[in-house]
């Protein structure tokens, strides 16, 4: 059996010297997410808004396309919020943390 190695991975990449580095990728990355993940949630809402407008209009006489657009955007700012409350409960355990 024969294993190739994986480019670009090493010890360094993995393991960086610069701490200062590391953690502004870190909170840029942490930021990208959330600004990602509420663009999406905020995408959902327009899209099921949409469909209630259309819906109360008769442009659209799909009750149920309408109200799978509505649970997922429902879904959606439910899980957002979680992923927001763990982040919170995680920020403040590590601030609870002796120093």
């Amino acid at each position: 059996m024969e294993i190739k190695t994986l480019s670009g991975i090493g010890l360094s990449s993995a393991f960086p010297l610069d701490k200062a580095t590391s953690q502004t990728n870190a909170l840029e990355g942490a930021g990208k997410f959330f600004q990602e993940l509420v663009g999406k949630v905020n995408d959902l809402s327009q899209q099921a808004d949409q469909s209630i407008q259309k819906l109360a209009t008769g442009e659209n006489r799909n009750l149920h396309e309408t109200m799978i657009a509505v649970e997922k955007s429902s879904v959606s700012f439910l899980f957002m919020s979680q992923v927001r409350n763990k982040a919170l409960e995680a920020y403040q355990e590590v601030m609870r943390m002796p120093v």
